[in-house]
């Protein structure tokens, strides 16, 4: 087979690979498409040859998981529509570079089945990290759907990477050794029956709240309107104080149209139309020329309580990196940014106690995509997520985005609620399901019962200490094995 083949196969492979995401979510094909990929990788004569594999493999697999991220670029499709294809471009450029050097190292290192997976690895576990990290779309990210996604219970996303990898490497190594096939299906039916054990278990205590979930439905296009502004407010004030009273009301990112410093009269308001319950809803907060994406927690009487600033930003939506000069040069500016040319980050992660509603650990947008961005000292008893996936178009994004926020939920062992401006809104129990939800793309509240927490899992303890250990076992089993081979 030519190597132009062997290319485009890659290719396909990643295609595959990504239809295992959500809302696709065919693990079966991607498994496949995986497992073509590290057979291709290592079969190839050469690392550089690998390298290109895994380039276009990784590549073609972000273009299609990856494809809603021209979406923002065609809200204002005058002004930004011309980068929406460069976007695409660049996206799944570097998603095959992320794949294509260190299967490039690995393989120049020790050429081995065992060191692709090594190298695709290290690969997702990177990328949660360089240059303010972007973990979205990783492998082990096809279980999320599926019992198996119990495991990040214990080792997180990075450790369902692991797993899949070693899967789909133990398969093609079944290819010439058959003892390795009762591996691969060990290696599939273990993970399954503890996804499914750990979902049978008793449901811990209800904490006995009830929230309300606001969904607003404001397109984006139309959100920062100053004509609309008064009519979103309308919108979220009647979907406030509708139905019978509950224990706390939660409002979507940057909700409120107006800055409460220029209109201190709004926090009343809000209290009045939620009939004295405290509500949580996300604004801009401003202070001279700095603004923040934000959120406040407000009583019965509409007085703080508590609030947060986020700080894990999105690059080029709420800030420009040298973001003066792209402003001083291009006009640029950051896409979700009202004040300045760029929000300001926050402290860092934050537990509010909200004292009969328990210590709630705050999460504002792509915050969630994030397993360290929910490491703190205190453990809270729930987290709560605000969003505007309004940005993420209708197709893949929202619900890939929601489906991140189940996997944080099934590590951190917490419910979970999800306040969204047009979807995907709904609450998620300790164990990553989904207990209600409103549909996508229609104004409405959610009231829902909150889920109890369970004890500190694994993962919840010990982070990436676990799958660290599991990688270092790895690459001393390579080392060794060399080592005897050059003997």
């Amino acid at each position: 087979m030519s190597f132009r083949w062997r290319l485009a196969l890659a290719g396909a492979g990643g295609l595959a690979a990504a239809l295992g995401q959500v809302p696709w979510s065919l693990w079966p094909l991607a498994l496949f498409g995986l497992g073509l990929i590290v057979w291709l990788i290592d079969r190839a004569e050469t690392p550089r040859r690998a390298a290109l594999i895994a380039f276009v493999a990784g590549g073609a697999q972000f273009a299609l998981a990856m494809s809603w991220i021209i979406e923002p670029f065609l809200i204002e499709p005058e002004v930004y529509g011309w980068m929406a294809p460069f976007a695409l471009i660049l996206m799944a450029a570097g998603g095959g570079v992320f794949w294509a050097l260190p299967v490039w190292g690995a393989l120049k290192w020790r050429r081995s089945i065992g060191a692709i997976v090594l190298a695709l690895t290290l690969s997702d576990l990177a990328r949660g990290y360089f240059l303010t990290g972007f973990p979205w779309a990783l492998i082990g990210h096809i279980w999320i759907e599926t019992p198996v996604a119990q495991v990040a219970s214990l080792v997180g996303q990075t450790g369902l990477t692991l797993l899949t990898l070693a899967v789909c490497g133990g398969a093609i190594a079944a290819l010439a050794r058959p003892i390795f096939l009762g591996l691969v299906i060990l290696g599939l039916v273990g993970p399954w029956a503890f996804g499914a054990w750990r979902l049978a278990q008793p449901e811990p205590a209800a904490t006995g709240l009830t929230l309300r979930l606001v969904q607003p439905n404001a397109a984006q296009t139309d959100k920062w309107d100053p004509d609309l502004a008064r009519q979103h407010v309308n919108t979220l004030l009647a979907e406030t104080g509708a139905g019978p009273k509950v224990d706390l009301i939660i409002w979507p990112e940057t909700s409120l149209p107006y800055l409460i410093e220029n209109d201190p009269q709004i926090p009343l308001m809000i209290a009045q139309a939620a009939n004295d319950t405290p509500v949580l809803f996300g604004l801009q907060r401003v202070d001279g020329a700095r603004g923040w994406n934000s959120l406040r927690v407000q009583d019965g009487a509409g007085n703080l309580l508590a609030s947060y600033d986020k700080h894990h930003l999105v690059p080029f939506g709420e800030y420009i990196p040298f973001g003066n000069l792209a402003y001083d040069w291009f006009g640029l500016r950051a896409f979700a940014a009202q004040t300045g040319h760029a929000y300001s980050a926050g402290s860092g992660p934050a537990v509010l106690d909200l004292g009969p509603l328990g210590k709630v650990l705050p999460l504002i947008c792509y915050e969630a995509v994030f397993p360290q961005d929910l490491r703190t000292d205190l453990r809270p008893d729930w987290i709560v997520q605000i969003t505007n996936d309004a940005w993420f178009g209708i197709r893949s994004g929202p619900f890939q985005h929601a489906a991140l926020a189940q996997l944080r939920a099934i590590e951190q062992g917490l419910a979970l609620a999800r306040s969204a401006n047009t979807g995907v809104t709904e609450m998620i129990d300790a164990r990553g399901r989904v207990v209600a939800s409103l549909p996508f793309g229609q104004q409405g509240h959610l009231d829902a019962q909150l889920p109890g927490a369970l004890p500190p899992t694994p993962y919840a303890r010990w982070s990436e200490i676990p799958v660290l250990v599991l990688l270092g076992g790895l690459a001393l089993g390579l080392m060794r094995r060399r080592a005897v081979r050059a003997a």
